[in-house]
């Protein structure tokens, strides 16, 4: 099993089409922390995040068995799809009491961007970042947060992002270049760097 390991995301959702489970087993070794963390992040709430967990792997094993996996993105992106759509679901069924409000999310949406090797002033000045990103992401109008959100987030391409949020893909768009902008405009404004 071993040289699975060493194969691509794509190249395991293909074998575990084929019918090798190991090829699943290592993908859900890769990204089980990760989407159990973001479920947990949203839910507050263990049990609740237990069911969601599950369930979003389970549709995952049905949606590439019955050959309904799209590779147009990357497979963990899809995962996190899969994850936020089911709590969405359950708090539309009214368990939402738990359930982490859209400005809750934003403050914390660079705390998922993998930090990579370096020195610890290196370390410490990107984490200074992300931070920095989180409180200036609350300062933005609502529709331009949840287009960041989605974008570099969940990994959405445009065309989803406006389905997504009913507007077209123009708009969509438009959102992304104001909240970059005004992104712009906060860091020109405090005399940050965000360089690390």
């Amino acid at each position: 099993m071993n040289y699975l390991n060493t194969m691509t995301d794509h190249e395991l959702v293909v074998l575990y089409e084929q019918g090798k489970d190991q090829a699943f087993d290592i993908l859900l070794s890769r990204y089980k922390d990760y989407i159990y963390s973001y479920i947990l992040f949203l839910v507050r709430n263990q049990d609740y995040a237990d069911d969601i967990f599950q369930e979003t792997f389970t549709r995952a094993i049905v949606a590439i068995r019955s050959h309904r996996y799209q590779t147009t993105g990357k497979f963990n992106a899809w995962l996190v799809r899969i994850a936020h759509n089911l709590v969405i679901d359950m708090a539309r069924n009214g368990d939402s009491a738990n359930v982490v409000s859209s400005d809750d999310f934003s403050k914390d949406i660079f705390n998922n961007i993998n930090l990579s090797e370096g020195s610890l002033e290196s370390q410490l000045i990107k984490e200074q970042n992300i931070k920095t990103l989180n409180q200036m992401l609350e300062y933005l109008p609502e529709p331009q947060r949840e287009v960041i959100i989605m974008h570099f987030y969940e990994d959405l391409p445009f065309r989803e992002i406006a389905e997504k949020t009913g507007v077209s893909i123009n708009t969509a768009l438009g959102r992304m270049r104001y909240a970059i902008i005004n992104l712009r405009k906060m860091i020109q404004k405090h005399q940050l760097s965000l360089v690390g």
